[in-house]
């Protein structure tokens, strides 16, 4: 009987954000926006075009903005401007680095590309075209797609924030397997924009088009605004038959899918480390508590579990596994929901006590698997502090007799010592991200790990007619995932016969199955839409994230070996890895060369204190590094010399170690203020007036504090008043107070007006169809308040006040003397000249300051 299975092919396809300046319906229009993809056999090759047109009688900066997966490598970007094209050139990350430099004069880019969430990276670029000129922005991305769940999900992320008259979603799916279930989804979809969609099936091809009018795109009739803002999803599942996989040929590549399904699973013993120090405290721990207590209702009867808590003190829960019957799990609970954090993290005790519980544990099923699962927040500062003796002293007592799961929470933990923890003992990494759905994506982790179905894999070929082999051997498989393997077939084959060795809870066992070449080659003949040799690319994609994640644990010599095999594939397949950068060259009298780089997870965390003599952040090259440096004094000559020689081979920029007293953000271009205000002599500064918004804004600055501590902030319609200092939130309204303590989250609303406070971190006042203001609580060093504000293009032509008036009357000199210089322009604001001068400061928008924010600093008088 033919075996079925339900897949989601999980793409994040690009978000489509088009900058501010880009949204302005006289100058910069998009008139063409196509995203272009071809999914074969689980790799997807993206096409994003986008054709922008200037209006304005003068230049204007075009750009081009795109979130796609953090597992795709881009591997082309162009653009095409009045005719001429301006490619991107793929070189050795140290080679483009040097290049860069010697092109670039002033200070270091921030990169085009940067990481913007747990899934995604963001590709940015911008160019000044001339007035009536068109650029043509075109980037392509490659990636496997990887099963989780038992799912792959294409979903496409679409915000142009604008009309526009050509755009075109066109999906092209074939799995020879046979498609089994196709079905789309949009969280902006309406009946309008239902006619704009069309499906076409059959056995093993599928077409998606989504082609939406001018009309269809927009709110109403009335508004030029766009309903194209949300997710388009993609969902599908495939047909198996053969009960050893599936295997693909073509031009000499093959690629082997793996993934049987409805097997007996594997009894775990598991054991959770929980740190409890005090970073954890507030809402991690209280996340962390609501995950354990939903996995513990996931546990299976047969499973046998603990809990390990520390902080500078281990304590084990139990003294040995407990099977996970009602009572059990029960008394877990009770516990979980005792958990508080507070103290130091002694991270290397706590590891060697879990090993030992496994060590000693009896009565377990013979045939289990068992594993550790971690979740710290920070780096160890207790017991063994030194991460590499705690590496060598965790994978000498592991032995390869475990599995150890590493879950970093936040950005303070260092991502690299984790990942290598983890990959050294058979399991993996993964950042948990301090958002509200926490919990969710611990709860996420667990399922993916929760049900081991085989043990031991081995999938064998003929040694003598396979060759470039990419990892064929797997300690565990858990349902819902899959296994790749891929290789080159050396010669003349008529068969390529396969054998998959495996233990199942059940027993062991042996799969055979032979392919035949030629039959496998024809499938793919007169596809007009399969992507050249894409089971090559499919190869070298798989080998070069294989050689990446095991030169992680390597030695050093093995892995300058293992990086250099992954370079040289690299370049000869033209991806952005983390060995390479694309330098994308722009015209003549603009910043002329820019670096898109590759960023890792280990790259997206905090900065550690790192104390040396100057005040200079230490970068070995795009992205930005995470080694800081503190002005301190230092007698210590060892660390001295450390830095020296770190100094020798990296480049310095001077590090932001302020935060400004406001930022903004100009609306009708491309640039950050940093605004210094002296506005010492006065009790209350008069920062933004609207009338039309019905909003004022007025801020006290603190007693020797060259910081903003209090924001009073009125409505008119409705009639309120919010009062907001780093003591509390007041909300003011028809004679009636509400107080809102920074020390929990809250929301209050009055009349539309929504006050929404985020525990220890920031409060939002929105308003429908109003500027959304947001003020920021910044305790280090000093507590002090950070205003900003959301939605600015509602800003009408009337806003004034020290802050306001740059929403409306500010414009930088085109003509000047010092514009041509990169560290100084004029900036004319209500008929004043103001000297600015580009600086790097903190940014209290986001809660991570790793790295600078480059603005234009401007002293005004209130």
């Amino acid at each position: 009987m033919e075996e079925r299975m339900l897949f989601a092919l999980m793409v994040f396809f690009p978000l489509i954000v088009l900058a501010e300046t880009i949204a302005q319906k006289d100058a910069i229009k998009i008139y063409s926006l196509h995203v272009d993809c071809k999914v074969t056999s689980r790799f997807a090759h993206t096409v994003i075009t986008s054709k922008i047109v200037n209006r304005a009688n003068e230049s204007r900066e075009a750009t081009f903005e795109v979130e796609l997966p953090k597992t795709a490598f881009i591997t082309n970007f162009s653009m095409s401007i009045d005719g001429k094209v301006y490619p991107g050139i793929i070189k050795e990350k140290a080679s483009a680095q040097k290049e860069y430099d010697a092109a670039v004069s002033h200070g270091q880019s921030a990169g085009l590309v940067k990481i913007t969430g747990r899934k995604l990276e963001q590709f940015h670029v911008s160019v000044s075209i001339a007035a009536a000129s068109k650029v043509t922005f075109e980037l392509t991305y490659e990636e496997l797609l990887k099963r989780q769940l038992g799912k792959f999900e294409l979903l496409i992320k679409v915000r142009p924030k604008q009309l526009v008259k050509h755009f075109q979603i066109d999906v092209h799916i074939f799995e020879p397997q046979g498609i089994r279930f196709l079905e789309t989804d949009s969280t902006f979809m309406t009946n309008d924009l239902t006619e704009a969609l069309t499906k076409v099936q059959n056995e093993t091809k599928a077409h998606i088009l989504f082609k939406p009018t001018i009309d269809q795109q927009k709110i109403n009739p009335e508004l030029d605004e766009t309903l194209l803002n949300g997710d388009f999803v993609v969902r599908y599942d495939v047909k198996r038959g053969a009960t050893a996989g599936d295997i693909q040929i073509v031009n000499g590549y093959f690629v082997h899918y793996f993934a049987p399904h409805e097997m007996p699973v594997f009894p775990k013993n598991v054991i959770f480390v929980i740190d409890r120090s005090g970073s954890m405290a507030g809402r991690k721990i209280e996340q962390t508590r609501d995950a354990l207590l939903k996995i513990l209702q996931d546990l299976r009867p047969e499973d046998h579990f603990s809990f390990i808590t520390f902080n500078r003190k281990v304590v084990e829960w139990k003294s040995s596994l407990l099977q996970a019957t009602a009572k059990n799990v029960a008394s877990a609970a009770g516990f979980v929901q005792t958990l508080s954090a507070s103290g130091g993290t002694d991270i290397n005790r706590a590891l060697l006590a879990a090993v030992s519980v496994l060590d000693k544990a009896e009565s377990l099923p013979e045939q289990s698997v068992s594993m550790i699962i971690l979740l710290t927040d920070g780096q160890p500062t207790s017991g063994e502090t030194n991460v590499e003796v705690i590496q060598e002293n965790i994978q000498k007592a592991v032995n390869g007799k475990y599995a150890l799961f590493c879950l970093g929470f936040g950005f303070d933990v260092s991502y690299r010592f984790l990942e290598k923890m983890a990959l050294s003992n058979g399991g993996i990494a993964r950042r948990i991200y301090e958002n509200a759905d926490a919990a969710l994506q611990l709860q996420g982790f667990y399922q993916e790990v929760a049900t081991p179905i085989l043990m031991k894999i081995e999938m064998q070929y003929p040694e003598n007619a396979v060759e470039r082999l990419t990892k064929n051997n797997f300690k565990l498989f858990f349902e819902g995932s899959e296994i790749i393997v891929s290789g080159k077939i050396s010669n003349e084959l008529n068969l390529l016969p396969v054998e998959i060795k495996a233990q199942s809870h059940s027993s062991d066992f042996t799969l055979k199955e032979e392919a035949n070449v030629k039959e496998k080659e024809q499938v793919f003949q007169n596809q007009n839409h399969i992507f050249g040799n894409f089971i090559e690319r499919l190869w070298a994609y798989l080998t070069i994230q294989q050689l990446l994640e095991k030169s992680i644990s390597a030695q050093e010599e093995d892995q300058k070996t293992l990086e250099a095999q992954a370079l040289e594939l690299s370049l000869q397949y033209s991806f952005v890895t983390p060995l390479t950068s694309m330098v994308v060259t722009k015209p003549a009298g603009q910043e002329q060369t820019e670096l898109a780089n590759k960023p890792t997870e280990a790259d997206n965390e905090k900065p550690s204190g790192f104390p040396v003599g100057d005040a200079y952040r230490l970068r070995s090259g795009p992205p930005p590094g995470r080694w800081r440096a503190e002005t301190h004094s230092v007698s210590n000559k060892k660390l001295l010399s450390v830095v020296d020689r770190l100094r020798d081979k990296t480049r310095a920029q001077p590090l932001a170690n302020e935060y400004p007293q406001l930022l903004l953000q100009l609306p009708k271009q491309n640039e950050i203020i940093c605004l210094n205000i002296d506005g010492k002599a006065q009790p209350s500064v008069h920062l933004l007036s609207d009338p039309e918004q019905g909003l004022t804004v007025t801020g006290k600055l603190g007693d020797g504090l060259n910081h903003f501590v209090q924001f009073e902030i009125t409505y008119v319609n409705p009639p309120a008043q919010i009062h907001v200092s780093t003591d509390e939130i007041v909300l003011r309204h028809d004679n009636e107070s509400t107080q809102l303590p920074w020390t929990e989250s809250a929301t209050s609303t009055v009349q539309g007006l929504r006050v929404s406070v985020e525990k220890e971190r920031s409060v939002t006042a929105s308003l429908s169809d109003a500027v959304t203001v947001k003020i920021s609580f910044v305790k280090f060093p000093d507590d002090f308040l950070g205003l900003y504000f959301l939605n600015t293009d509602r800003f009408s032509d009337k806003v004034s006040g020290v802050l306001g008036q740059f929403y409306s009357k500010a414009q930088f000199e085109n003509n000047s003397d010092v514009n041509q210089r990169a560290d100084g322009r004029l900036l004319r604001v209500s008929g004043s000249e103001h000297k600015v001068t580009r600086q790097y400061k903190k940014d209290y928008r986001l809660e991570s300051t790793s790295d600078p924010v480059p603005c234009w600093s401007v002293d005004v008088t209130a």
